[in-house]
């Protein structure tokens, strides 16, 4: 799910979900497809985010990832057998993203603090649309925790931390470079790593060693944005972030070492990090988990069965 050229490149977390996205869940009993149905190869589910017993942030969503794609035809009836129940009422939808191998469950607006909610797969005997039927069901329940936001402004090279709408400091950034803009738009915040190792040859950038641009670092404290490449961390490469003097990062948003360190003791997956002033588009949706860079009306035209409200828990 790369979406084009790289912001700043990690090469430690090469996958979007992390250990979060690991399908956990009891094996059901095998069903057998109907007798018309030829018995084909099983469709199987590559991961479920979040992790069951997580605690996360306003903005994740459920994010569902098969092996094999769903047929159009198919994914009204793979919906209906993907159950979300909350423990208040909540109005969302799922939306299918590139070839039918991933679709997101999203509310309408960010989920309401302390929210209990869990998701059903229930797979057994449901066709892809490609000769293909699932064999197992998965149930997945997570917690919304505090709405903890972040808030980056590239022009006024700051970053406002809020927690349940109190702001808890302002913190001096410095974003992207005029050649390397950051990623406008809200994304949730896909894992956290005290380290990664980032390289400008993993992300595209340069491979050159003599080049301005090839950098090979291993930079502490690192909030992971979109899966190609964009980070909130550290940097030793730029003067004091905020001076307005910085040449600007390869698209990431760097942070002096206690203001990384710190926002990294406050932000949790799902975290809604929102960047502004860039002149860079909005991060494409399936970029990492920004699926509220779509509007709502754009979101319901992905799904196959549109608008519901979460069943009870």
């Amino acid at each position: 799910m790369l979406m084009g050229v790289s912001a700043c490149g990690g090469s430690a977390s090469a996958k979007a979900s992390g250990d979060d996205a690991k399908v956990s869940g009891k094996p059901g009993a095998s069903a057998s497809p109907a007798p018309t149905k030829p018995a084909g190869p099983p469709m199987l589910l590559d991961s479920i985010t979040p992790q069951t017993g997580t605690t996360v942030g306003v903005a994740m969503p459920i994010s569902v990832v098969f092996t094999n794609p769903v047929a159009a035809k198919a994914r009204a009836a793979v919906e209906k057998h993907m159950k979300v129940s909350a423990s208040q009422p909540v109005i969302g939808a799922w939306h299918w993203f590139s070839d039918g191998t991933r679709v997101d469950w999203r509310p309408q607006t960010y989920w309401p603090s302390g929210t209990k909610v869990k998701v059903d797969v229930d797979m057994q005997g449901v066709s892809n649309g490609n000769g293909r039927y699932g064999v197992r069901n998965y149930t997945h329940a997570f917690t919304i925790g505090d709405d903890v936001r972040a808030d980056v402004s590239v022009t006024g090279h700051t970053m406002k931390v809020t927690r349940n709408g109190k702001l808890l400091r302002t913190l001096s950034i410095n974003a992207g470079s005029a050649q390397y803009p950051t990623w406008n738009g809200t994304m949730a915040v896909i894992d956290k790593q005290e380290k990664v190792h980032m390289t400008s040859c993993s992300v595209g950038i340069s491979c050159d060693k003599s080049s301005p641009n090839y950098y090979d670092l291993t930079l502490p404290w690192d909030i992971h944005l979109t899966q190609s490449g964009t980070y909130v961390h550290y940097s030793t490469g730029d003067p004091t972030p905020g001076s307005g003097s910085a040449r600007g990062s390869h698209g990431c948003v760097h942070l002096s070492m206690p203001d990384a360190k710190w926002f990294y003791s406050q932000i949790k997956q799902g975290d809604p990090v929102t960047i502004t002033g860039s002149s860079r588009a909005k991060a494409e949706a399936d970029n990492g988990y920004a699926d509220f860079n779509l509007e709502w009306d754009q979101w319901l035209a992905g799904s196959a069965s549109g608008k519901a409200t979460t069943a009870a828990l």
